[in-house]
């Protein structure tokens, strides 16, 4: 492969002149007919590293997530690297496992390898983007986001549609609904509680016995809802929100032999299971690939100079 020097010295000018018209800055109409002209002779290839390494920021993107096994991160990870593709960057997908000491090394290495940008769905309220902030390098939130921040943010309605949630199985002639969110420390696991809150408090007082937290995985959805049936008084139907939990609670329901509709089953975000999911399950969609879209949007509107205040798009939930 022919290097810079090999073209210099074919158009008869210097490797600085080659590096000019190679990242396109200004030189004579001469000199760069005779540096394309040579380039193109020797099949010359600027390095991407090289140029990179001039530019201070690679064309890669990094897209950390708490869970690469739940489709809906799959979803939203499509969506990021669609946008991403067509503005000419590449995209690293990076899973967290709900780690902020992951994460945090994903970050450092986003640091130091000059990526261009990070689109981060935190493992934790508690997340540190300190070292991509004190860096000036562009990050954008997406699902869930860590406090103390100022950064865009791309969410769902969270509050909304767990109040819709739960509203459908009230609905439905239910009168003791529970509720099994995610981690405490998770934004977006409180939001989606509270959405239970607001309409199981137009039912009467709210038990926060019925409240149980889990770990947004199918094990924890499967033990949150045998804690729930083992109450000395026991709901007659749950608001699940996470897809995961949710087919986790299901499967319960199946073992205890009171599955849905005989058990009223809410779930936030489509189910894993076949393309319409179980009947008698009402599930409130999440729309995870625009989610990514607009994250991907936001990020690289930063990338390209944007320096307008932080901004937070909020999606709407449901049908």
């Amino acid at each position: 492969m022919a290097t810079i020097h090999e073209v210099a010295a074919r158009a008869g000018v210097s490797a600085a002149t080659v590096s000019r018209v190679i990242n396109g800055t200004r030189v004579s109409e001469d000199l760069a007919r005779r540096v394309q002209a040579a380039a193109a002779d020797l099949d010359f290839t600027p390095s991407r590293t090289a140029r990179t390494l001039r530019k201070r920021n690679s064309e890669v993107i990094a897209l950390i997530i708490p869970d690469i096994e739940n489709p809906f991160f799959t979803a939203l990870a499509r969506g990021v690297e669609d946008r991403a593709q067509e503005a000419g960057y590449s995209v690293v997908l990076c899973n967290s496992d709900e780690d902020v000491v992951k994460e945090a090394r994903y970050i450092d290495i986003a640091v130091s390898e000059h990526m261009a940008g990070v689109i981060l769905a935190s493992a934790s309220d508690h997340s540190d983007l300190g070292p991509l902030i004190a860096r000036d390098r562009p990050v954008v939130s997406v699902d869930r986001g860590p406090h103390g921040f100022e950064i865009d943010a791309v969410m769902v309605d969270n509050r909304g549609g767990g109040r819709m949630a739960t509203s459908a199985l009230f609905d439905r002639g239910f009168r003791r609904v529970a509720c099994i969110t995610g981690p405490a420390d998770i934004e977006t696991a409180e939001q989606r509680s509270e959405g239970w809150r607001d309409r199981a408090r137009r039912a009467g007082p709210v038990d926060e016995a019925l409240l149980v937290h889990a770990d947004y995985r199918v094990d924890g959805g499967r033990r949150a809802m045998a804690e729930l049936l083992a109450l000395p008084d026991p709901p007659d139907a749950v608001f699940v929100a996470n897809n995961l939990m949710g087919v986790g609670a299901w499967q319960e329901l199946r073992a205890a032999g009171t599955p849905p509709p005989e058990f009223g089953l809410a779930v936030f975000g489509d189910l894993p299971l076949s393309p319409v999911g179980p009947a008698g399950i009402t599930v409130i969609p999440i729309p995870a690939r625009r989610l990514g879209e607009a994250a991907a949007n936001l990020l690289l509107e930063r990338i390209a100079g944007d320096r307008q205040p932080p901004r937070t798009v909020i999606l709407r939930t449901g049908p």
